[in-house]
């Protein structure tokens, strides 16, 4: 082999040399940047997780809080409040009893010439006249009690009027309205407490004289018959307490 051949074999082997690390070179930079490549990618489905994971926590946590809130909100409005209108848990009998527990003797005599000669039959025609109406009839019954002093009067009213609830007495021994019987009374009290219950309109005919001067559905709890206990001022009567008075005579009812 001559001397230009020699030097051919090195400029080749030179060539490869080169060839081989440039070679090794790109290998490790492609490698280098895919495990980057990775690496972000990773990162950022670790991140996305955090971030919905937090996000999850946090509707759950909120969505807790409202429901908590809600119940409370519910809570506040139900405590201590008995509505005038809904579904009675007091049957004819309970009324009966309540009644005749107080030792009152039943005026037969007067409360027969208006179709109800029986506490029976007064208690009954409370319960239809009131579930006419929509009206829970233990509301209208303890109101009577409360008025009347268990049928014996005494007041600006007679027992003759069967007025059982003092409609449009006012003090000063005016005597207030007058029914033609039994049931047009009871009616006219279920109707004058619809009025302040509800907007709803009645179900029957009216015979309440006093129902178009009542803002209605101003006292929807019987609390808020008193006048003094209304939020808005308004109510059935004057006396301290009195919605609350029916509402303890419910309570010993039931």
């Amino acid at each position: 082999m001559d001397w230009n051949d020699k030097r051919l074999r090195l400029y080749i082997e030179a060539g490869l040399a080169v060839l081989l690390v440039l070679t090794l070179a790109l290998d490790g930079a492609s490698g280098r940047l895919s495990a980057s490549a990775d690496d972000s990618g990773r990162r950022a489905e670790a991140v996305s997780g955090q971030e919905n994971s937090t996000q999850a926590e946090q509707g759950s946590s909120q969505a807790e809080a409202e429901a908590g809130n809600a119940g409370t909100a519910e809570e506040t409005i139900a405590e201590g409040q008995y509505p005038i209108m809904g579904e009675s848990p007091v049957t004819v009998q309970e009324m009966v009893d309540y009644f005749n527990s107080s030792g009152k003797e039943y005026p037969s005599d007067q409360l027969s010439k208006g179709g109800a000669d029986s506490i029976e039959t007064f208690c009954q025609m409370y319960y239809e006249e009131a579930s006419a109406e929509g009206v829970r009839p233990e509301v209208a019954f303890a109101q009577t009690m409360k008025e009347t002093g268990f049928l014996q009067y005494g007041g600006d009213a007679s027992i003759e009027q069967f007025n059982f609830a003092g409609l449009g007495t006012t003090g000063g021994g005016v005597p207030g309205n007058s029914y033609p019987d039994v049931r047009t009374g009871i009616r006219a009290q279920i109707q004058h407490l619809k009025a302040y219950a509800t907007s709803d309109p009645l179900a029957q005919e009216c015979v309440d004289d006093r129902y178009e001067y009542v803002k209605k559905g101003a006292a929807p709890y019987v609390e808020w018959l008193g006048q003094q206990e209304n939020p808005e001022g308004l109510g059935w009567a004057t006396g301290d307490n009195y919605g609350y008075d029916i509402v303890n005579m419910i309570k010993d009812m039931m």
